[in-house]
């Protein structure tokens, strides 16, 4: 079975490369040369975090790696990229996971998608070594050397899945970054909105395009005789309720003390109309 090969090759690694304990402050350090890791070294214990703990971690990752998680992500050579993630095996996780989603998210939100397509590159490869820890139960450090292995040399079958499911990510993230994108200008639509409110919580935008547009047209010119003359032509009560709607928007403010005659005669024609 695939499995069973593939354990052979991450048992054949730890042989040939008498890989270290794990603990990424001893390493390289004297006193370790001949101590290896277990034969089959287990997938690490899951911490039983809240969402608030993780989102806390995650930053804290971020924040003293990320030179590092971008130079992965920019690598292009497999060779170079397993290079790295054994120098650097602490980003073997899924907090480099995650960033590298985040990062693909945003690229194809700026449009720049063929860097996006790259990222996503190494976001499969990063995916594959976590996955591939799981079904193995083996810590996803110790199955670096067998992925790229793996995927260097790979069948042609192999290889396909690996470029499928690279496709199938690259249209998620198109996906992710379109609705972001449209949830961002909704959050935008509405602020602009909140900020347009008149007085008594209605947008003037929105009572503007549902007049008459015998009304609409005194708005445009700001004639306020012509405002007069509509609205003595107008159903009384079908009047009352639109200058409502104009003074709840803010598109009509009565009694306005300015300095303007035709700013007076507003307020006027207001008290008259509301009597």
């Amino acid at each position: 079975m695939e499995s069973e090969k593939i354990k052979k090759e991450i048992e054949e690694f730890e042989k040939k490369e008498k890989l270290q304990p794990w603990n990424v402050d001893t390493i390289s350090q004297p006193g370790f040369a001949k101590t290896v890791i277990n034969k089959k070294p287990a997938h690490p214990k899951q911490e039983n975090l809240s969402e608030e703990e993780k989102e806390k971690k995650m930053k804290q990752f971020i924040k003293e790696n990320e030179k590092d998680l971008k130079h992965f992500g920019m690598l292009r050579r497999y060779d170079d990229s397993r290079a790295l993630l054994k120098a650097h095996n602490h980003l073997v996780c899924e907090n480099t996971a995650n960033y590298l989603v985040i990062w693909c998210i945003n690229l194809e939100m700026e449009e720049k998608s063929e860097l996006m397509g790259h990222v996503a590159h190494q976001t499969i490869c990063m995916q594959y070594i976590l996955e591939l820890a799981k079904q193995l139960d083996f810590d996803p450090r110790a199955c670096v050397d067998a992925f790229f292995s793996k995927i260097q040399v790979a069948e042609a079958e192999y290889k396909q899945c690996f470029e499928d499911e690279l496709t199938q990510f690259k249209e998620r993230i198109r996906r992710r970054a379109a609705e972001k994108i449209e949830e961002a200008m909704k959050e935008y639509e509405e602020e602009e909105k909140q900020k347009r409110l008149g007085p008594g919580g209605l947008d003037p935008e929105e009572v503007y395009n549902s007049l008459p547009e015998e009304l609409q047209k005194c708005f445009d010119t700001r004639n306020v005789e012509l405002l007069q003359e509509t609205i003595n032509k107008m159903d009384e009560q079908e009047a009352k309720l639109h200058m409502k709607r104009c003074v709840d928007s803010g598109l009509w403010v009565p009694d306005a003390k300015k300095s303007e005659s035709g700013d007076k005669e507003k307020g006027e024609t207001t008290e008259k109309k509301g009597d």
